[in-house]
């Protein structure tokens, strides 16, 4: 079965290089190019594909806005962030705005590929430069109330899925999670699944923004 993917890029030129690496691969299938931001919500509605591909400095409507609404309304299709600007404010906005990734448009093919198959598992997906930087940025802002789940959600997580999502926030992967716990990958995706749905959360990524605004990771433990 073939992932659906969207391109959103106001460049010809980069979106016919980007269906071309695509199309190179069996398991992907691009469904549809948009040239803008309110293009790219109307295709996604219309196509549903798995995911997203959007450029973040679009005319009109930019990636950030048109993230923010697809992942408002009940499109299910996952976004990554593509950009050749490595600037944080780009970052921050688009995890807030409901990306599950970032990456810089100069990636070499195999990355943006191996990136799209990561973002669609439920993956976090950011550019190695950025990560760091990110969650510096987060510690040293003070919390946000804006779209913060009640006290109640939290409450839901066991001991053990709040220690998950605790070093989901540092950036801890499934293999280092399972060598932390000393227990299997399998055990470990299915504490990060309920911790997600607890907490009603899409994916990986927004768990990192979440830990860091809701204040379960304080600025001491950045």
């Amino acid at each position: 079965m073939s992932l659906g993917v969207l391109i959103a890029d106001d460049q010809a030129l980069m979106r016919a290089g980007f269906r071309l690496i695509l199309e190179a691969e069996a398991d992907l299938e691009v469904v549809g190019e948009a040239a803008d931001g309110l293009e790219a919500v109307a295709a996604a509605q219309r196509l549903r594909p798995d995911i997203v591909l959007m450029d973040v400095r679009m005319p009109g409507l930019d990636g950030i806005e048109a993230t923010r609404r697809l992942t408002n309304s009940d499109c299910t299709a996952k976004v990554l962030m593509l950009t050749t600007f490595d600037m944080d404010e780009y970052v921050y906005e688009s995890l807030r705005a409901g990306a599950s990734g970032f990456l810089l448009k100069d990636v070499p093919p195999e990355q943006l590929v191996s990136g799209i198959r990561a973002v669609v598992s439920g993956e976090a997906l950011l550019a190695p430069s950025v990560t760091r930087r990110m969650i510096e940025e987060f510690v040293r802002r003070p919390p946000s109330t804006a779209a913060r789940p009640a006290p109640r959600e939290l409450e839901r997580l066991t001991a053990r899925e709040r220690e998950v999502l605790v070093l989901m926030a540092h950036g801890l992967s499934n293999a280092e999670l399972a060598r932390e716990f000393v227990v299997s990958e399998a055990t470990v995706k299915t504490h990060v699944a309920h911790v997600l749905a607890k907490l009603g959360l899409r994916d990986r990524v927004q768990a990192v923004v979440f830990a860091y605004e809701s204040g379960v990771i304080r600025p001491s433990e950045g």
